[in-house]
């Protein structure tokens, strides 16, 4: 299987059964390890209105699988269809969730462990190819599934940093870095390059379908924003000065007496952070996390730069000047591995700016995937000839100016969930996610 619009080879059917059961397993220990660390009462209480009860999310997942792999796939009866309106994520917003009548702990691992069981033998027995069914071409259910279970791992994540109890979670750090000292941007020469995908076999409707893009030349930040350059900001008067805000920012930071990201705190002379029940000195090597859209904006017109388009971001990702492809990841068409990126929860902070050589561009571009989602300028639109599948409420009515797109994953995006084409979005005032950014410059065209 070949995507005319980069020339990547894919798996065979039977491959591409293996990396499913992989999936779906990685993403179970995943979600074990994130409802297991905590008693019962954390598992049912709200720990922000922003999120889910995490046992919200554990029966959610159940159901998910249960809704496309049992029924729609393996065409199963319904094991419980009493929940399906509980677990509906349209029909109860998150700050209701708590007053629903919803599994407890014990019931809701059942449910998930008995759907999961039924899901592998539909698995070992679903034809991924030459059926016409394009839900199971390519294992796409599948990998959808694995795709939303560690999206809601990740939201759990981020539920588990809201917490105010004890230290639930613990990782190893990163491996130490020498000072990046690197050119601060790269140019990515003007001309067009193909974006998003037509036979990346799970990709998900909103990063389809593959089409040329003319983007003019410019610079970008080789690596993210980090935190020691965020604080020169803050001691400039960053929060307090207006010229740098979009209007709905400033209103926004005024009304909330906002004055550093999410989690920080000043003592003294330096800046604290509480991560994930810790608190620690905020290190400056690190890329700055936990920042709204208005704020990477704003930091970005004190810089004199700008965020970067989507379009401009996924080019500095996937496009190699010397082939003309534009590729899987920064690095080639090859899955991630350890040497490549900061991915899924191996970690439980972003590495420091210039890590992960390995994993970088063509053109010398790092840490584009992991470590922080990257806010970008540009709002969440369909991709021309786009079509909703397997369902519109999953990108399509997200769609509009309400919603700024991310770029690149985060240190708790697993591999299945994070590709060069891969879209997240969310309001521009979000700033519990794992969000970063970096900035860019428009360019002469003799640049290029």
């Amino acid at each position: 299987m070949t995507d005319p619009g980069n020339g990547t080879t894919f798996d065979d059917p039977e491959t591409l059964r293996k990396r499913a059961l992989a999936a779906l397993l990685t993403a179970r220990e995943r979600t074990a390890l994130l409802t297991s660390c905590v008693e019962d009462p954390e598992l049912t209480a709200q720990h922000s209105p922003l999120m889910s009860p995490l046992v919200w999310d554990l029966a959610h997942i159940g159901n998910q699988e249960e809704l496309w792999l049992l029924r729609t796939v393996g065409g199963r009866d319904a094991l419980r269809p009493d929940i399906d309106g509980l677990y509906d994520a349209f029909e109860h917003p998150r700050a209701e969730r708590p007053s629903l009548p919803l599994l407890p702990p014990a019931e809701a691992r059942t449910y998930a462990a008995d759907v999961r069981g039924r899901a592998l033998d539909i698995l070992e027995s679903t034809a991924f190819e030459g059926t016409g069914a394009r839900l199971t071409e390519a294992g796409f259910a599948f990998g959808m599934i694995a795709q939303h279970e560690q999206q809601h791992d990740e939201t759990m994540l981020i539920t588990h940093q809201l917490r105010r109890g004890p230290v639930a979670l613990t990782a190893p750090d990163p491996m130490p870095v020498p000072a990046f000292t690197g050119p601060a941007e790269v140019l990515v020469p003007g001309g067009p390059f193909t974006m998003g995908t037509s036979t990346e076999p799970w990709a998900l409707d909103n990063e389809r379908p593959a089409h040329a893009r003319l983007v003019p030349p410019f610079f970008i930040d080789t690596t993210p924003v980090t935190n020691e350059a965020y604080q020169a900001f803050i001691a400039d008067g960053g929060y307090t000065d207006r010229r740098w805000w979009a209007p709905e920012g400033w209103a926004h930071i005024r009304e909330h007496s906002i004055e550093a990201p999410l989690f920080w705190r000043r003592d003294g002379g330096q800046w604290l952070r509480r991560r994930f029940g810790a608190t620690e000195v905020v290190p400056p090597d690190e890329p700055v996390l936990h920042v709204s859209w208005y704020e990477a904006d704003a930091y970005a017109r004190w810089a004199g730069r700008r965020l970067p388009s989507e379009a401009e971001w996924e080019k500095a990702a996937r496009h190699d000047p010397e082939t003309g492809r534009s590729t899987r990841y920064p690095w080639g068409d090859a899955d991630p591995t350890p040497e490549h990126a900061n991915l899924g929860q191996r970690h439980l902070r972003p590495a420091p700016a210039g890590s992960y050589p390995e994993g970088q561009s063509p053109l010398g571009v790092r840490q584009l995937i992991g470590d922080v989602w990257e806010w970008t300028s540009s709002d969440l639109l369909p991709y021309p000839g786009f079509h909703a599948f397997p369902y519109k409420e999953y990108s399509e009515v997200f769609f509009g100016s309400e919603h700024k797109v991310l770029r690149g994953g985060s240190f708790a995006v697993d591999a299945v969930a994070c590709r060069g084409t891969f879209r997240n979005w969310d309001y521009p005032v979000r700033r519990q996610i794992f969000s970063g950014f970096r900035t860019a410059r428009d360019a002469r065209p003799d640049s290029a």
